[in-house]
């Protein structure tokens, strides 16, 4: 269920951070909803909350934290369509993602009885853009814009913890969809590269799906985006992918 501590050990320098997670899967897609908080304050927020609620109270009953806001990446299904039922039981208000993805949120109430997932539209407190920072306790982190997978697709990034909440951007081992309406796999490419690769080799990221990794692992060894596969790309003028 929680696979928060199993993950820790990835982050290194995370060990004596006042930053703490914790990673639920939910939904059937098994995305990676996190809790993440303050070891100063003990109070946190939620990303991407896409169901599963009683999961994610139970996590922040368990560690303690007073959730003070939910922060979403993008506005597909599995990742907030229960964010807005969550925000009104705790009563805390809900930012991100940019509001390029209020497309994708208008159909939440369709998009869930096709996914057996309960959705529900929202309106978020904050719309978010590149370059804002959003704080969590006495934490700040810092939020950049990666459109491709959504064209609202937001990141945040805790600098002081080399930590960052990659959404649906980049996988292990893989990269996010862009066959989606408004999905663009060279906006996708150019924000892994120019947006993310600079924050360091170092950088520990939790995906919207399956295990965490870091920007070196994928520099190395991603079929998509690795340094080899975008040199050979330049040099054959193809495409990571069709």
């Amino acid at each position: 269920m929680l696979r928060a501590m199993a993950a820790l050990p990835m982050i290194g320098r995370m060990a004596y951070s006042p930053l703490r997670v914790a990673i639920v899967p939910v939904t059937p897609l098994q995305q990676n909803a996190t809790l993440i908080w303050c070891t100063e304050t003990m109070r946190g927020a939620f990303t991407d909350p896409g169901a599963d609620l009683d999961r994610l109270r139970a996590a922040a009953e368990q560690h303690g934290v007073t959730v003070e806001k939910i922060l979403i990446t993008h506005g597909h299904l599995d990742h907030c369509g229960q964010a807005g039922i969550l925000a009104r039981e705790y009563g805390v208000p809900i930012e991100g993602p940019h509001e390029a993805d209020r497309f994708w949120i208008s159909r939440l109430d369709d998009d869930g009885p096709r996914f057996g997932i309960r959705g529900e539209v929202f309106e978020p407190d904050r719309w978010l853009v590149d370059g804002d920072t959003v704080r969590v306790g006495n934490l700040t982190f810092d939020v950049y814009h990666c459109p491709g997978h959504t064209p609202g697709h937001v990141v945040f990034h805790h600098p002081e913890s080399k930590l960052a909440i990659v959404g649906d951007v980049l996988f292990q081992g893989s990269i996010g969809r862009t066959d989606f309406p408004l999905g663009n796999h060279q906006d996708l490419i150019d924000a892994i590269t120019t947006k993310l690769w600079p924050l360091g080799d170092d950088t520990a990221f939790i995906p919207g799906h399956g295990p965490m990794s870091n920007f070196a692992h994928e520099r190395r060894s991603n079929p998509f985006v690795s340094d080899s596969a975008l040199a050979g790309q330049t040099a054959g003028g193809g495409a990571a992918t069709p």
